[in-house]
């Protein structure tokens, strides 16, 4: 346990990209509970394999918002806590969710290479209950990765610092940056240029296979998206990626913004990039765009008669 004669409040810049930090993750989290009910509620449409990973991704999304505003409000409201063991576990959640969300990518990924190379031949690879196995194995592997942060001395109580690995245990650093940001968005982009190439190779033979180049073309497709949310996801690392080489305290609290800014655009991204998801978002915000024009309709000759009978 560190001393707490000496603990200050944290400064005013690192409460302001707290409070904007965590405003948007609060957003996000509303945004991908709203896509879980929409989803949900829409049966049969939307209970296919690929929306229960998209409700996995947004289960992701809301542990890593939920965490980081925890982790904003011990840095902010409770800096007299400064235990370095709770510190490990803060920044061992911490990673997990981060691993959470980018796994989740990575299984969409998987399930799309399962559909569109090995569907036909081991139609057991296209239920439900392989799907849910991959959703618990992403997920005892986002667990098992983080265990260097709780299993070492790495992380420990720094004032007016998140409880990350700092930047001089270099070797730590550089294994949270292949294991939870490298691994999955190679093997997403290699899952991509396989099939990328398949459907190349099919575009060119017979025209009988018009419907399995088709098909391929959608699988092509929902991978894209995949990648470009992604993508997205990764974008919000670059400022602490930036950081590890400059220092500067400026990089850093841009840092604690953009990764929940990006997940907020990233959960909306979903709704746009989801051709069935967008649809069903449309037909609800038009249905309940008609409800006051139609209610105006049936008042109208009421309203009137009465005002004649009045007068």
């Amino acid at each position: 346990m560190n001393s707490t004669s000496d603990i200050e409040s944290p400064p005013s810049d690192i409460f302001i990209s707290c409070l904007i930090s965590g405003s948007l993750a609060i957003i996000a989290v509303v945004v991908s509970i709203a896509i879980l009910i929409i989803i949900w509620r829409t049966k049969p449409n939307l209970h296919t394999f690929r929306h229960l990973l998209v409700c996995n991704t947004c289960c992701a999304s809301i542990f890593y918002c939920t965490i980081q505003t925890i982790n904003y409000a011990f840095l902010i409201f409770l800096p007299w806590i400064t235990s370095d063991v709770a510190c490990r576990w803060r920044g061992y959640l911490a990673y997990i969710s981060i691993a959470g969300v980018e796994y989740s990518f990575l299984i969409q990924a998987i399930s799309r290479l399962f559909i569109s190379l090995f569907s036909r031949k081991y139609k057991w690879l296209i239920t439900f209950k392989v799907h849910y196995i991959l959703i618990g194995v992403q997920w005892l592997i986002v667990i098992i990765l983080p265990l260097p942060a709780i299993l070492t001395d790495d992380i420990y109580f720094r004032a007016n610092s998140l409880c990350w690995v700092p930047y001089k245990r270099l070797l730590h650093v550089i294994y949270t940056y292949v294991a939870y940001y490298l691994i999955p968005s190679l093997s997403i982009c290699v899952i991509y240029l396989f099939i990328y190439f398949r459907v190349r190779k099919l575009a060119n033979g017979t025209e009988t296979l018009v419907r399995a180049v088709q098909k391929g073309k959608r699988d092509l497709e929902l991978l894209r998206n995949i990648l470009i949310l992604l993508v997205i996801y990764l974008l919000g690392g670059l400022p602490t990626l930036f950081f590890l080489f400059t220092s500067l305290r400026t990089i850093y609290l841009i840092g604690i913004v953009t990764i929940t800014l990006v997940v907020t655009i990233e959960k909306i991204c979903c709704v746009f990039l989801d051709r069935e998801l967008r649809k069903v978002v449309q037909m609800l915000i038009m249905k309940t765009a008609r409800v006051e024009p139609t209610n105006m309709t049936h008042l109208a000759p009421k309203d009137q008669g009465t005002v004649t009978h009045n007068l």
